[in-house]
């Protein structure tokens, strides 16, 4: 089973040819970049880089739908643009979805060297193993089929991954796999460790509680 890897991006053009050629040297058949609208040069340095851009109106739930409605291909990995995937992501992918996975995500590593990131690095690594419930920074991973019939991303402002993280583990086994996806660490380093991941958190339970992911999501970006 080949593998196209969607990499939804906005005004990404500093990230986005990094994003696409570590897709391609982790074997993907496919990469489709789907952009939201950028002013800068995202599109062209997406194209530039070997990936078939389409474009789309924001969210990126909607984003992301799009690109795996378009993929030619049954496995699908999620890849955020300052996202980068290991050498062997594709075949790691292939033979979990395979051999009865139905939904997974990589571990992950933050490409900045402060110390602070080791840690913030260890507890999102200690919550997915616990929770078989990857994040979208940790390249998210489904056969098409699967996503499609189950409908898709939300198509919210914020909090989709999480969303869809919770509806598949509900729906059958998930994997987290022991290949790391590196990221960049850039928010937690502008707004603090234990800021972030209060935010984070507050975010979580507030959406869960049935706050408007409008609001949260003016909350999260502020």
């Amino acid at each position: 089973m080949p593998v196209s890897v969607v990499i939804p991006a906005l005004n990404e053009e500093e990230w986005i040819a990094g994003a696409v050629a570590s897709a391609l040297e982790a074997g993907a058949a496919e990469v489709i970049v789907v952009d939201g609208g950028s002013g800068d040069r995202t599109a062209r340095f997406a194209t530039a880089a070997g990936a078939r851009v389409i474009l789309s109106d924001p969210t990126r739930g909607r984003q992301l739908n799009r690109g795996a409605e378009t993929a030619s291909n049954q496995s699908l990995i999620f890849l955020h643009a300052d996202s980068r995937l290991p050498p062997g992501a594709a075949a790691a992918v292939e033979d979990a979805l395979t051999h009865g996975t139905r939904f997974g995500g990589f571990r992950i590593r933050f490409s900045e060297q402060a110390r602070k990131l080791r840690i913030a690095e260890a507890m999102i690594n200690v919550r997915s193993a616990i929770t078989g419930a990857p994040w979208g920074d940790q390249a998210q991973f489904v056969a098409r089929s699967t996503l499609l019939d189950s409908g898709g991303f939300r198509e919210i402002p914020i909090m989709e991954d999480y969303e869809l993280a919770q509806r598949m583990r509900r729906a059958g086994p998930t994997r987290i796999l022991p290949l790391s996806v590196t990221t960049s660490g850039r928010r937690f380093l502008q707004k603090g460790l234990l800021r972030t991941a209060a935010l984070n958190w507050s975010i979580i339970v507030k959406y869960r509680f049935g706050v408007d992911p409008k609001k949260l999501a003016r909350a999260y970006r502020a």
